[in-house]
């Protein structure tokens, strides 16, 4: 069977110094002849303009991303990792695991500072433990000072790692510390379990965010 098209109903032309009727021979067709398309392109040229630059950010991102070497992922996988470590604890009004000092008083002593005041701080530094690097429950939130190593902030007596200790012991217990300064299991992963990582973590800070919103 055989289903006929309905005829074009005639428009008027977009263009105001012309407002002539026509009939669209195409889908869309917003003006009348070629002389008035030519009047109307620059009304299309910031959107067409837009487009390019877009398809010309994802090539160049798609470039970088083919160039990256295993390095590089893991910096990528542990960005993630230490980004959702920081914003769920911020989420959940934690202070300072080194210092015990609030939020409240971090934000009023170091607010001014390059890049925000909190960092998200590995209790067994990436160096020396490079297999718990990416391990979530070695990534706590920290004061900007202390993950900077400094004592000004520390709490009394204690150095900067040692407050980490006592503030981390009050946090999961003594047992889960030693079971994590006890754990020297290898984790080669490769680069495809990193980009899988990256990508989990960016999710799910994603996601704190917009519940948070």
């Amino acid at each position: 069977m055989t289903i006929e098209r309905k005829p074009a109903k005639p428009k008027k032309c977009r263009i105001a110094t012309c407002r002539a009727s026509f009939v669209p021979s195409r889908m869309g067709q917003a003006v009348c002849s070629p002389a008035c398309a030519m009047i109307d392109a620059p009304r299309h040229e910031p959107k067409a303009r837009k487009a390019l630059a877009d398809v010309g950010r994802r090539k160049i991102k798609e470039r970088k991303e083919a160039l990256k070497t295993r390095t590089d992922h893991l910096k990528d996988a542990e960005k993630a990792v230490r980004d959702y470590r920081r914003t769920y604890e911020l989420s959940i009004g934690s202070g300072c695991i080194s210092c015990g000092e609030s939020q409240e008083s971090i934000l009023a002593a170091q607010g001014w500072k390059t890049g925000g005041a909190f960092d998200a701080g590995h209790f067994l530094g990436k160096g020396a433990r490079p297999e718990l690097r990416l391990v979530p429950s070695n990534i706590w939130l920290q004061c900007k000072s202390c993950n900077a190593g400094s004592s000004k902030y520390a709490r009394k007596g204690e150095t900067v790692s040692q407050g980490y200790r006592i503030g981390l012991i009050a946090r999961i217990g003594v047992e889960a510390v030693e079971a994590m300064e006890a754990d020297h299991q290898p984790r080669k992963h490769t680069t495809e379990e990193l980009k899988a990582i990256t990508a989990e973590f960016r999710a799910k800070t994603k996601e704190l965010k917009r519940a948070a919103a």
